[in-house]
């Protein structure tokens, strides 16, 4: 149930603060007194497009918060904790909302949330009805929501979705290929001559890892021959070679040794000189060996350096890019190869799925078929107490072609209100005041499935006579040992019935600004207003207010 509703600067209601009773709520007042206001919060604290021209004159912003006591979030807390929103605790779910003159937030649990997710949430805790909204009876798909809910169908109904989805998946693919044009001859040359290409080059990762420098080193063969064999020179093979000038200084050193010992610690490691030289040297030799410019080879590898920039360029940056793009060409060839093979299993798979939803369908349709004639005497039951002694009503289902999104048949809601007059469907009834009696009927044959917390009644009671309006507000009543219930209502018969009953009323502040204010009345106070709501004054009324509340009570 709604347990707290806060509003701030939101057009007439500059601050008010409700903590609104379990039962059947019954809200009066004149009009333009700001009932509307209300309800418009409630509407926004449940996800409703904000307009900034809702805040009150003069302010900046306005703010809404309402909190539910709910009895069961098993299912809440999993559809928060899925969108990264704390759970409730204790039962307690927190909604507020803030709309200002360059945007709006949003709050689940102090958690900031998207106006979707609100209004997903807002969903399953308010079922708000008012005079426009009774049209929507006259949908089919509606009407078809009505007899599931009745039917509590729902597993079922989950069975069929989920196989009606993978029938249009496998529908879907199946379709997809059969017209695709990928198989057509031109596209299967374009395909082979990418993988022959690349195929024929036979390029290797080891090769392509060293054919840049392999090709470096064999077009540069002269210069690093001219540049290493001085150097060979250099340490070995002349008089004043490095050699032949280590190899004096390691005999000048023996001599310096013999005379005096003690140069021994720092000469030693002249001999150790003399092996790196000889292994610069012998390095130097092997390497000058290699470096034989063979023209036959450099043009090779030439071609091959040209023959991979060209792969680059048509298939990819580098080696690894042409590789992918290799086993991509290879698997289209294999897909079209197999072309017919495959369509021979989507096609397998299509009928396999179409088999499934079908029986999906089957097992819905019964339990349609079942709750039709118990949603039928259970409507008509509360119709008869709403003033349609003698009505007929029919929840007639009609098998579809094929499987449809809903299931494999359509219902039509069909309603004769008048003894002799044939059922019509809904949709031709132009009466508002039939209409919200006939939707009245359907939420009393559904209280005991339906588990939103919070009924809203806005004015269904319009364009009805007295002692109907006082069927409704009985209705009203029943609803409200299943659901708070709260209803705004101009006749005194359905406020009378109320469990509370509550008074908007509009006043000025100190300041002379005009503010809507709501307060709980009882006793005389209660009195007073259903003397108002009758029209008249006096005694008489007053008397008649009493019986009211007496009789109804």
């Amino acid at each position: 149930m709604l347990s707290l509703l806060k509003i701030r600067n939101l057009a007439l209601v500059d601050e008010l603060t409700w903590e609104p009773h379990a039962g059947f709520l019954g809200i009066t007042g004149e009009t333009g007194a700001g009932k509307s206001v209300i309800m418009g919060g409630i509407s926004l604290a449940l996800g409703e497009r904000a307009d900034k021209s809702l805040i009150r004159s003069g302010e900046t912003q306005c703010s809404i918060e309402a909190m539910f006591q709910l009895r069961n979030t098993t299912a809440l807390n999993a559809q928060l904790e899925e969108s990264g929103v704390p759970p409730c605790e204790d039962g307690l779910l927190i909604i507020r909302r803030v709309v200002t003159t360059t945007g709006n937030r949003q709050f689940i649990n102090s958690s900031p949330v998207t106006l979707q997710l609100l209004k997903r949430i807002g969903a399953g805790l308010v079922d708000m009805h008012h005079p426009e909204e009774h049209r929507s009876l006259t949908s089919q798909e509606r009407q078809l929501c009505l007899l599931d809910a009745f039917a509590e169908d729902a597993p079922a109904l989950a069975a069929y979705h989920a196989a009606y989805r993978s029938w249009l998946d496998a529908r879907a693919a199946y379709r997809t290929l059969q017209e695709s044009e990928m198989a057509n001859e031109r596209e299967l040359d374009f395909l082979r001559h990418q993988v022959e290409e690349i195929e024929s080059a036979a390029f290797t990762a080891e090769e392509v890892a060293g054919l840049e420098s392999r090709w470096q080193r064999a077009r540069n063969a002269n210069r690093l021959r001219d540049t290493a064999l001085p150097m060979l020179h250099m340490v070995d093979g002349e008089e004043s070679s490095l050699l032949s000038t280590l190899h004096q200084l390691v005999r000048s050193g023996r001599d310096l040794e013999r005379l005096d010992a003690s140069c021994a610690s720092w000469l030693e490691g002249l001999e150790s000189i003399i092996d790196t030289a000889e292994d610069l040297a012998a390095n130097l030799q092997d390497y000058v060996e290699t470096l034989e410019c063979d023209p036959a080879e450099l043009a090779e590898l030439e071609n091959r350096i040209s023959l991979l920039d060209n792969l680059k360029r048509k298939y990819g940056t580098d080696f690894e890019a042409i590789c992918e793009h290799l086993e991509a060409c290879r698997a289209k060839l294999d897909a079209i190869g197999n072309r017919e093979q495959r369509l021979e299993e989507l096609l397998a798979e299509e009928q396999r799925c179409y088999v499934s939803v079908r029986e999906a369908g089957k097992a819905l349709s019964a339990a349609r078929a079942a709750a039709a004639p118990q949603l039928e005497e259970d409507f008509l039951t509360h119709a008869r107490h709403l003033g349609f002694r003698q009505s007929l009503f029919t929840a007639q289902l009609t098998p579809l072609p094929e499987p449809g999104p809903q299931g494999m048949e359509e219902v039509e809601f069909l309603f004769g209100p008048n003894p002799g007059e044939p059922q019509k469907p809904l949709r031709l009834i132009a009466s508002s005041g039939e209409l919200a009696r006939v939707m009245l009927a359907l939420k009393s044959a559904l209280a005991k499935q339906d588990d939103t917390p919070l009924l809203i009644f806005d004015e269904i009671d319009a364009n009805v006579g007295g002692e109907i309006a006082r069927a409704v507000g009985m209705k009203m009543r029943e609803l409200g040992r299943e659901h708070q219930v709260i209803a705004i209502t101009h006749f005194p018969q359905v406020a009378a019935l109320a469990d509370h009953h509550y008074l908007i009323s509009k006043g000025q502040t100190a300041e002379g600004r005009t503010v809507s204010r709501l307060e709980e009345v009882d006793e005389a106070a209660r009195i007073a207003e259903l003397v108002r709501m009758l029209g008249t004054s006096g005694p008489t009324a007053e008397a008649h207010a009493r019986e009211l509340l007496c009789v109804e009570g």
